[in-house]
């Protein structure tokens, strides 16, 4: 399986959904399912066939945050030195040559992406435009508008 590149942040978060999963909603859910079964006829029973529902939905989620984490590449934006080029895990200021405007963001892993909170995923068209580029560097993006330029204002690891 590839390794798959997560800074500390989104690592930290899917541990802690992990830990939330199998102390509150695993223990939940099976009380659940103990509590409908003991309501008699299973085969007409609602309360059952949600409660196993949902138990599929949790045990499937433990699985697929344990896989993740085993494949997963940790990497702690604070501890890089790229030299000034942006890599995974560095945050970009960067400058609109059109308008001017500026907006940052931070390149990061396919889970924690949240264009809201300015983190891009590392495969989207914008982060692939700015990896290995420099301060002054000018990455074109092929956006759904068209070609967009950005110069690169400030390349920093945090």
């Amino acid at each position: 399986m590839a390794t798959l590149p997560i800074t500390k942040r989104g690592a930290d978060i899917l541990k802690a959904e992990l830990h939330k999963l199998k102390t509150v909603e695993r223990p939940a859910v099976i009380n659940a399912i103990s509590e409908a079964r003991a309501q008699g006829d299973l085969s007409e029973n609602a309360e059952y066939d949600a409660a196993k529902d949902k138990q599929g939905f949790v045990e499937g989620r433990i699985q697929e945050i344990e896989g993740k984490l085993s494949a997963a590449q940790v990497i702690d934006p604070t501890a890089l030195n790229a030299d000034g080029r942006v890599v995974f895990g560095a945050t970009v200021e960067l400058e609109d040559e059109d308008t001017g405007d500026k907006v940052t963001y931070q390149i990061v892993g396919e889970d924690e992406a949240d264009i809201k909170l300015r983190l891009v995923n590392i495969n989207s068209p914008i982060a692939r435009a700015l990896i290995g580029k420099e301060e002054g560097d000018v990455a074109e993006v092929q956006a759904p508008g068209g070609l967009r330029r950005y110069e690169v204002v400030a390349v920093r690891y945090q």
